[in-house]
């Protein structure tokens, strides 16, 4: 349920697929767009679940899949002329980061 629109997070989130944690850190870092801010935190999240749930190292990690969906919009009205209202849709959206392991044989074969 994060306040901003599924298409403005999914901009950022285009920028760190296939790239291991490091390096999308790093972007995330430099990135000047509100979304990079809350999806650094998510990958963060999502590094730390990693290594104390499935105990992985946080080294080996790399983002296998990114993607934003929309959530339910919160529904405000502005007044309009002649005693309407128009409807505005404050957007939300779900952000799920996937987080895998890169093994040794896997690694060679994959190009950052």
């Amino acid at each position: 349920y994060i306040r901003m629109s599924a298409s403005k997070a999914r901009v950022v989130l285009n920028l760190i697929r296939d790239k291991d944690v490091r390096r999308a850190d790093e972007i995330l870092q430099f990135t000047d767009r509100e979304a990079a801010r809350v999806i650094r935190k998510l990958l963060a999240s999502a590094v730390a679940n990693a290594v104390n749930n499935d105990e992985l190292d946080a080294d080996d990690l790399f983002v296998k899949a990114c993607y934003a969906d929309e959530g339910p919009p919160l529904k405000r009205f502005s007044p309009r002329a002649r005693g309407r209202a128009g409807r505005i849709n404050k957007r939300t959206c779900h952000i799920t980061i996937v987080v895998e392991s890169v093994s040794p044989t896997a690694s060679k074969g994959r190009a950052n």
